[in-house]
């Protein structure tokens, strides 16, 4: 039975010539095939997502929050699309009234609530750029954007208003009004007025402009919406220039999508809110959700409560990155080893037998109704009951929870790749095809995509296995880097914007992720290293949650910093009596082989070559993090941070190496 293919080539393969390397063929997805679609008429901007759900269904939820009552979380409470339309108007009223014109740019800095939503849709109401202010990022960057783009106003969480306060006098010089997203202290009033700045609890701002009626200006395709700054790995933010034609274009093409799979979005779909609205995934996600008249709810903020939010909400459709679904992979495992033999044998048939019915081309749902209700319908119930899509993004997820996740959570996995720049939903995978574990899938039926060739790295856009940089077109890019324009020339060429990222064809028309462009360096004997490739490989060792693999060109070997998973760590420890507790068994020299010979092990399996092996460890018990500046908030390795705060142990294991 042949493979079934997922894209349709529209242009063929161009040959190496004025410097520029080949390009492989142009592809788009089969569902596609006729031309991208088009919005429905009236739908030109990310005001008209909203409004339009308004007209439709005025009564139906659309944020939904739990109040503390009494020092307990209650259940959630509802504002319905018409109540927040008009909590909208009276805030953008009141953005008027503080002077800010269309074309203006009002800030947003906090978690996830109804209020953040609310802001945004006030801008998208006034024509203004909306420039979200990352939640995880410390006063210094905070400043640098507010700064960047001119940010004359900002709404912020109640708790941040002291961070924020951090970044004056400099960003003084554009900030001249605060709004909390709650109340204001009589301290923060005094501060405020020590810097001549503006400062509103959210209920005196609503009343600024409750005798104003300003009028709605024309917003067009080309108008900008958003300046998203993305955190980068190093030097400054970038402020991506995300236009209305970017969210409008994406949003009917994730719902070609989605019909062509039988797994459309509706208005009774609920969404867990927790992935940061700073961030591009959850943006495009939520404004696909108010397109639809379906409902959002929002977590309380803290990832040891999010299974708690989840089992109050009910969602039937959840977003989440990798290091979250490695978290509910582990704790299920953790769940079904201390289950007693029979109950982890019974487990453990049932998980095969219905793994191996999907993979021989049978629906989740078809491959053994009868496992999902006797063993399965427990893991489904504590993510609420109802999930039918779970949707991973941000970082690549490991084929082995991927697998695990399709079986035992009754849901279609999916995963997919985007950037800021292209509006996050580039490539999807496709519902019930397990031959696309691994991959990001095809492309969305709004863009089109292509492969260039990387010489210096050996890939070959247009070989029979076609590898190269991703390049992709359409009208979901970006409008340009905010006054960079020589940044932009960078990565937009001839239409195409570069990603950075390699990517390799497979037969089925998906794409599978697997190097970076950037992240390549040479070994003391002239050797290149595609490192992001390695930690792609030696990432399937079971053992560690996370490696980080690291070379120069002053040595011949490769190293590694590793952070085990702890359970398989003290489980090794009890099988080979090796005492001490979690740290000192990541400095035991018996568990470093271990885990060495386990990287050796997977190292021959995939076949690498020799200098590509890893040949000294170091163990970290604490996972890499962004409180030690070790990850970029979508939790991509800051390499040079990395190789800061480790120089002294790198340094330590290569003189014990050189001394061999």
């Amino acid at each position: 039975m042949g493979t079934k293919k997922y894209t349709v080539e529209v242009e063929p393969a161009v040959e190496a010539k004025d410097g520029r390397p080949s390009m492989g063929p142009v592809y788009r997805s089969i569902f596609a095939k006729d031309g991208f679609p088009k919005p429905v008429d009236g739908l030109d901007s990310c005001w008209d997502v909203f409004r339009m759900s308004v007209e439709k269904c005025p009564n139906s939820n659309m944020l939904g929050t739990r109040k503390l009552v009494n020092g307990k979380h209650g259940p959630y409470e509802w504002l319905t699309y018409k109540q927040v339309y008009d909590i909208v108007i009276r805030v953008g009223n009141a953005i008027r009234a503080c002077g800010i014109q269309p074309g203006g740019r009002c800030g947003i800095y906090g978690a996830n609530c109804a209020e953040w939503v609310i802001s945004m849709e006030a801008c998208n109401a006034h024509g203004l750029y909306c420039v979200p202010l990352y939640d995880t990022l410390g006063a210094d960057a905070i400043e640098f954007i507010i700064c960047h783009a001119e940010v004359p106003l900002a709404f912020v969480e109640e708790k941040k208003i002291p961070e924020l306060l951090k970044t004056f006098p400099k960003s003084g010089e554009y900030l001249k009004t605060i709004v909390s997203f709650g109340k204001v202290t009589a301290e923060q009033r005094e501060q405020a007025e020590k810097f001549g700045l503006a400062i509103h609890s959210w209920n005196d701002f609503l009343s600024l402009g409750d005798d104003k009626n300003f009028d709605l200006p024309l917003k067009k395709r080309s108008d900008i919406c958003t300046i998203m700054y993305t955190s980068g790995t190093t030097g400054d933010p970038k402020g991506v220039l995300v236009s209305n034609n970017c969210m409008v274009s994406l949003i009917a093409g994730v719902d070609l999508l989605l019909d062509s799979a039988n797994v459309s979005l509706n208005k009774d779909d609920v969404y867990l809110s927790f992935l940061p609205l700073a961030h591009i995934f959850d943006r495009l996600i939520e404004e696909c959700f108010i397109h639809h008249g379906a409902a959002i709810g929002f977590w309380r903020g803290d990832v040891k409560l999010l299974i708690e939010d989840i089992g109050e909400l009910k969602p039937t459709i959840f977003c989440a990155v990798p290091r979250v679904l490695d978290r509910i992979y582990s704790g299920l495992q953790t769940k079904i080893s201390a289950g007693g033999f029979i109950k982890r044998n019974l487990f453990n048939l049932a998980y095969n037998y219905k793994l191996r019915n999907m993979k021989g081309g049978k629906k989740h749902y078809e491959a053994s109704p009868l496992s999902d209700k006797i063993v399965f319908s427990k893991v489904k119930e504590g993510l609420g009951g109802r999930v039918r899509i779970i949707l991973s993004g941000a970082a690549p997820l490991a084929p082995h929870v991927e697998a695990y996740l399709k079986v035992v959570t009754c849901s279609h996995v999916l995963q997919g790749y985007g950037l800021t720049e292209t509006c996050a939903g580039s490539f999807v995978s496709i519902p019930n095809e397990m031959g696309m574990l691994g991959t990001v899938g095809p492309p969305v039926p709004a863009l089109d995509a292509r492969l260039e060739s990387v010489p210096e790295m050996n890939y070959d856009a247009c070989s029979s296995t076609p590898r190269g940089e991703v390049c992709i077109r359409g009208d979901v890019l970006f409008s340009g880097y905010y006054k960079r324009e020589d940044l932009t020339k960078e990565v937009l060429i001839d239409g195409w914007f570069h990603t950075g990222d390699i990517g390799e064809w497979q037969p089925d028309g998906s794409l599978k992720i697997i190097d970076r462009k950037k992240n390549i360096f040479k070994l003391s004997q002239g050797e290149y290293v595609a490192v992001e490739n390695l930690e792609n490989v030696y990432g399937l060792v079971s053992d560690l949650d996370s490696v980080w693999v690291y070379g120069n060109s002053f040595e011949s070997c490769l190293i590694a910093i590793a952070n085990p998973n702890k359970q398989a760590v003290e489980k090794y420890a009890e099988e080979h009596n090796i005492s001490g507790d979690f740290e000192s068994l990541c400095e035991n020299p018996k568990i470093k082989e271990y885990i060495l010979g386990e990287l050796s092990r997977i190292g021959k399996e995939k076949k690498l070559k020799g200098f590509e092996f890893v040949k000294a460890i170091h163990l970290d018990p604490v996972p890499f993090d962004m409180e030690r500046d070790l990850l970029t908030p979508t939790f991509k390795k800051k390499r040079p941070q990395m190789l800061k705060y480790y120089q002294p142990v790198i340094d330590n294991m290569y003189k014990t190496l050189n001394k061999k």
